[in-house]
């Protein structure tokens, strides 16, 4: 089986690869690899999210957030203070060197969803790991229901062929409020408000 970007310490050999984002006005150069989601380029999916971003304030976290493109463009663009996180160890260092070389000021922590991660938020952002499986993807959509400040939201991205309808349903569950910010290309781009 071929192995996931989700594992701790991806045993895939390392082969950089530089490419270049434009958000909102800012041109990143950003540094991709083997081992971590989306190698080469910045995914349909994550480029949908970010379009379809408000303008966030206080504190934001990029969950699963890979090489860091999420917290990087989030950073470069506003005032938020940006926290990313992930398991993959050379996803980590990715974000970071992302963030350092984009003039990014963001903590960049190894962690299972929250288990490693401190304190509220007032926005979490993700493009779920859908390929660790339905149980993993709900449970970090509960931890991170539970770590909204209030008027907080989560913002995710998933494809309509990779469950986008039954993801609905499970997160009318935990929120108030479940709404579809962009469609494109089978990718929904939903965020989620308020609950119990």
């Amino acid at each position: 089986m071929t192995e996931q970007y989700f594992a701790k310490t991806p045993s895939a050999e390392s082969r950089p690869v530089e490419t270049a984002f434009e958000y909102r006005g800012q041109r990143l150069a950003l540094t991709t690899d083997s081992g971590v989601f989306s190698r080469g380029s910045v995914d349909e999916g994550t480029a949908l999210l970010l379009d379809a971003l408000p303008a966030l304030s206080g504190r934001v976290l990029d969950l699963g957030c890979g090489a860091g493109v999420i917290g990087v463009c989030v950073g470069k663009t506003s005032a938020a203070d940006v926290v990313m996180s992930d398991v993959n160890q050379r996803a980590l260092g990715l974000a970071r060197d992302n963030a350092a070389r984009n003039g990014v000021r963001a903590q960049v922590v190894e962690s299972d969803g929250m288990s490693a991660i401190e304190g509220q938020f007032d926005a979490i952002l993700t493009n779920p790991p859908i390929r660790a499986g339905k149980a993993v993807i709900y449970r970090l959509f509960g931890e991170a229901r539970s770590r909204l400040n209030p008027g907080g939201a989560l913002y995710l991205v998933i494809r309509r062929q990779q469950g986008a309808e039954s993801a609905m349903k499970f997160l009318r569950t935990l929120f108030a409020e479940v709404t579809v910010l962009a469609r494109k290309k089978g990718y929904w781009v939903l965020v989620c408000r308020g609950g119990e």
